[in-house]
């Protein structure tokens, strides 16, 4: 593992359950204190040791892009040949192939996306169970091999996802624009648009539910909106025309308007629990 934040500390954690011997790089001495303590992994270090990184068969990168790219970039001589690596980050169109095009011909990166993520940061905050009911995406493109992609597809499977899919890197973009990135948009919005003093004191479970995720890393995401800016500006602007939709509503008292839209809103929610939305009965 390269990275032992909240995602990295939990791939780990579940890898090592597993019965894997994972060794790890982080640049914070106390997340290595903390890993080696609890047993999550069975060697760390705060360098790019040469001998860890050049023993590993596999290697997965919980790191900001820009910071992924920055280690590719220093440290890939240093693995072995036929080593396969992967990530967890957000964003895959430009990154992808800019880490395939500058890493050497005898090692393969294969792209991945855990969808389960956390508000807190940091190992003291992992959990592999928090993968057990998350959607997991396999991001190949035409240079990765079958064994590279049923390599990828299997750290799903041992992680125990509920759900693993795989879609192209601009697809997998397009799609986390609208489920990921355009939702911490709301939840932003919706805690900066209204600045009553003591709003936790009136509040309840719809508005800390819309807004859990407005508790954002803002170097991390920040350097993710703008790395799918046109795909996340085309979701918002697809939000922005149904919600004047429902504003002319509104002002138009239209209330069949309205109950047509949140009847379409439930019946498509309840697909997410795997259920079929409530019939009523005859009159």
């Amino acid at each position: 593992m390269v990275g032992l934040g909240i995602i990295g500390g939990s791939y780990a954690r579940g890898l090592t359950k597993a019965g894997y011997t994972v060794k790890a790089i982080d640049t914070d001495p106390a997340t290595i204190q903390y890993a080696l303590e609890n047993g999550i992994i069975a060697e760390g270090t705060t360098e790019a040791d040469r001998k860890i990184i050049g023993e590993a068969d596999l290697l997965i990168f919980a790191l900001y892009p820009h910071i992924f790219k920055e280690w590719i970039a220093a440290n890939q001589w240093f693995l072995k040949a036929g080593a396969i690596l992967t990530d967890v980050t957000g964003v895959k169109g430009r990154l992808v192939g800019e880490i395939q095009d500058m890493l050497r011909d005898d090692c393969e990166y294969i792209a991945a996306h855990p969808m389960a993520g956390g508000e807190k940061l940091g190992i003291w905050y992992s959990d592999e169970k928090k993968f057990y009911d998350a959607n997991y995406i396999v991001v190949p493109t035409e240079k990765n091999t079958e064994n590279a992609i049923e390599t990828c597809r299997q750290i799903g499977e041992i992680l125990q996802f509920a759900r693993i899919s795989q879609l192209p890197p601009y697809e997998h973009d397009e799609m986390i624009g609208f489920v990921s990135q355009l939702t911490h948009c709301i939840a932003m919005t919706l805690m900066t648009c209204n600045d009553t003093e003591n709003l936790e004191d009136f509040t309840g479970d719809s508005f800390r539910d819309l807004t859990r995720i407005a508790r954002i890393d803002d170097v991390m995401w920040s350097e993710l909106f703008l790395s799918n800016k046109d795909a996340l500006l085309h979701q918002m602007k697809l939000f922005t025309m149904e919600f004047s939709k429902l504003e002319r509503m509104l002002m138009e008292a239209d209330k069949e308007g309205i109950r047509d839209m949140m009847r379409r809103s439930t019946a498509r929610r309840a697909l997410f629990e795997k259920e079929k939305p409530e019939e009523k009965p005859e009159a």
